[in-house]
């Protein structure tokens, strides 16, 4: 063997090794990290709090039967806080994505072997109990809703930009049901999808938390809304304003003649390529929700909708929303308006969280599921 070569396979080895040791070391920090990882469940205090209210917690990942109701202690409010006692709560996918720790792809953020944060829930509406010294827009006794981790609980410590005040023809419950999912509705339609008066929108999904939100915004921005549900939701699609409703055990929305300006798509049950063909030359696809999985998924499928967006006309998109006090108060005055109406299927009691996670898991829940908290 040459010089030059022997050089060449010397080069090759050493790349080979160091690559290799970059793996070790990789997979060894990995390993330290995951066994490292843990949550307040260790260690705490056990005399127990001295203001202590009932909250949801969990100290592991897995079914909904890692959920405990437990004594924890009473939040203090920041320069910005207000602290509400809740009156109702609601649940969301989230909920259970966090509780499950899936797609393990996602605990890099939520924690690797054990939950990092380890209360639950985010939509909630009750009462100003107190306020920090720099709040300004809410005072003791004031009626709100809004979102912030932990809300399955009898009180939550949350930013004053994250509240609005409660819809006065609303019940608590009713408002519980409003952030994420109306919000999530709202700036899909509006935001990404661009919705104009006349647009043909197709709302995939349309008898779930978001997909009712979806067709009774669509319907007040003017468009000629289609909702696709199963059969025993198509009445409950049509009576909050759908103009055209699919049965999606019977027919195919994506081989039918119709093209639309719009998709939101909360289920992602159809190929990117089967979307495309029911879309006009320059229609708008948001994609809200996708397929569950265990390691990646849906994350393989927004991969897939950013790498076609860079090859067609249409604009494909998927967004996560983003909780505001601006649109809080939009969809408060389409509720006082009578022009939106939340839909709720069952109610639960704080103790029932598991119960209320595991229906939400089955698929088949009819807009919300609330969670009353005494």
């Amino acid at each position: 063997m040459n010089k030059p070569k022997r050089l060449g396979a010397r080069l090759r080895r050493a790349v080979l090794r160091l690559a290799g040791l970059v793996l070790i070391v990789v997979v060894a920090a990995g390993l330290i990290a995951y066994w490292r990882s843990t949550n307040e469940c260790v260690g705490g205090d056990p005399g127990g709090p001295a203001n202590g209210m009932n909250a949801v917690v969990y100290c592991d990942y897995g079914p909904p039967d890692v959920l405990r109701l437990e004594t924890v202690e009473k939040p203090l409010p920041g320069d910005s806080q207000v602290i509400v006692r809740v009156r109702a709560a609601s649940v969301n996918p989230l909920d259970w994505h966090y509780m499950r720790g899936t797609p393990y792809i996602g605990r890099i953020e939520m924690g690797l072997r054990k939950p990092k944060v380890i209360r639950l829930g985010v939509d909630f509406a009750g009462t100003v109990e107190s306020v920090g010294p720099a709040v300004t827009a809410f005072k003791p006794g004031d009626e709100v809703f809004g979102g912030r981790t932990g809300a399955f609980a009898q009180y939550v410590a949350v930013g004053q930009d994250r509240i609005g005040s409660k819809p006065a023809n609303a019940t608590f419950e009713q408002a519980a049901a409003i952030p994420i999912a109306a919000v999530t509705a709202l700036q899909g339609l509006r935001d990404h999808g661009k919705v104009r008066p006349g647009d043909r929108v197709l709302i995939n999904g349309a008898s779930g938390g978001v997909g009712t939100f979806a067709v009774q915004i669509a319907k007040w921005l003017g468009a000629e809304v289609t909702g696709v549900s199963s059969t025993r939701n198509l009445e409950l699609v049509r009576s909050i304003g759908a103009d055209h409703v699919v049965d999606y055990t019977r027919d195919d929305f994506t081989r039918q003649a119709v093209r639309y300006d719009v998709i939101i798509d909360n289920v992602g049950n159809r190929s990117l390529s089967e979307l495309r063909r029911v879309l006009t030359p320059n229609g708008r696809y948001v994609m809200i929700g996708g397929p569950s999985g265990r390691w990646i998924a849906p994350l393989h499928r927004v991969l897939a909708l950013v790498v076609t967006s860079w090859f067609v006309d249409q604009d494909l998109r998927f967004f996560i929303a983003q909780l505001n006090q601006p649109d809080l108060t939009t969809l408060r005055d389409l509720i006082e308006a009578g022009t939106i109406t939340p839909v709720i299927d069952r109610r639960y009691t704080l103790s029932q969280v598991p119960e209320a996670i595991a229906y939400l898991e089955t698929g088949r829940a009819r807009g919300k599921v609330v969670i009353v908290v005494d």
